[in-house]
């Protein structure tokens, strides 16, 4: 049985839907059915229980399942180790400019303390790239926030963290409790640059065209603000610079922090820094999701 043939029965087995499972692994479903096939026949029996309800494991499958998710498990950790010891095993991580998030201190230190000999490189990107680089091929893996275009990409969330309007102290509605998206529809937000993701631009500028000044870094958005008494969404959590205030906007969804990378990459590293950032973020939660092994 090829590692291959038993990544694929796993995608299978986990999404119970030739479909979604054909979606996550970035192949059309024919060849997907076809290699499923193969390997029943090596088995020797049903792997699935295929009905017009959908699609069921078999005991056999179930057996095959947790043989198939140690012996993948073992394959990456021969890998990891092999290119460890070659002095080869670096990774790439994108991580969005003007972020100083504890749940990504907590990363780094137990990805060290799991991976102490693999060389971690750091690139910094600023607003206009929420994928960090992954669509480009930069990076191996992102430690960013959402929504962006996710085509072709696995996206995990971590987070989610409430938003407000950023606005100078000595504005109007500074003195409010909160605000909705509608108070300021008459204001000059700051904004990103054109070809910038859509649907990042579409988030940060509350879901409607905006005009104002153009920024491209954290810093830049405060300093709109400040200079030009223009406004924007920023993240409750973050400590504005004297002169400036975040109002909670109760319109408005979360921020999502997540962590992405190109869904066709088998590296082990990258798999092993999502799981290792679900676990870092949650601080001690439940275990990742199968779908991450």
């Amino acid at each position: 049985m090829e590692l291959r043939t038993l990544r694929y029965f796993v995608a299978v087995a986990e999404e119970l839907h030739f479909g979604r499972a054909a979606a996550r692994l970035h192949m059309s479903q024919p060849p997907l059915s076809r290699a499923i096939k193969q390997l029943e026949t090596e088995a020797g029996a049903p792997l699935f229980d295929r009905s017009s309800a959908g699609v069921t494991l078999t005991p056999v499958g179930a057996v095959l399942l947790d043989e198939a998710r140690a012996l993948l498990d073992q394959a990456d950790r021969v890998r990891l180790r092999v290119a460890a010891a070659a002095g080869n095993a670096t990774l790439t991580v994108g991580i969005l400019g003007g972020s100083s998030d504890p749940g990504a201190t907590r990363l780094a230190r137990a990805y060290h303390r799991q991976h102490p000999r693999v060389e971690v490189r750091i690139r910094d990107t600023d607003l206009t790239d929420p994928t960090c680089g992954l669509h480009a091929g930069a990076v191996d893996v992102a430690l960013t926030r959402g929504p962006f275009n996710g085509t072709g990409l696995s996206v995990h969330e971590l987070r989610a963290d409430p938003v407000g309007a950023l606005l100078r102290t000595d504005d109007p509605l500074a003195r409010h409790d909160s605000l909705k998206l509608a108070d300021l529809a008459d204001r000059r937000w700051f904004r990103f640059p054109e070809g910038t993701d859509p649907l990042w631009q579409s988030y940060w500028n509350g879901g409607e065209p905006r005009d104002g000044p153009v920024v491209r870094a954290v810093q830049e958005c405060r300093q709109a603000v400040l200079w030009n008494a223009t406004v924007g969404i920023t993240l409750l959590g973050h400590e504005p610079v004297r002169g400036l205030t975040v109002v909670p906007l109760s319109d408005m969804p979360p921020s999502r922090v997540v962590v992405a990378w190109n869904a066709g990459d088998t590296n082990p590293l990258i798999r092993s820094f999502a799981r290792i950032a679900l676990a870092a973020y949650r601080d001690g939660g439940p275990p990742p999701p199968r779908s991450l092994r």
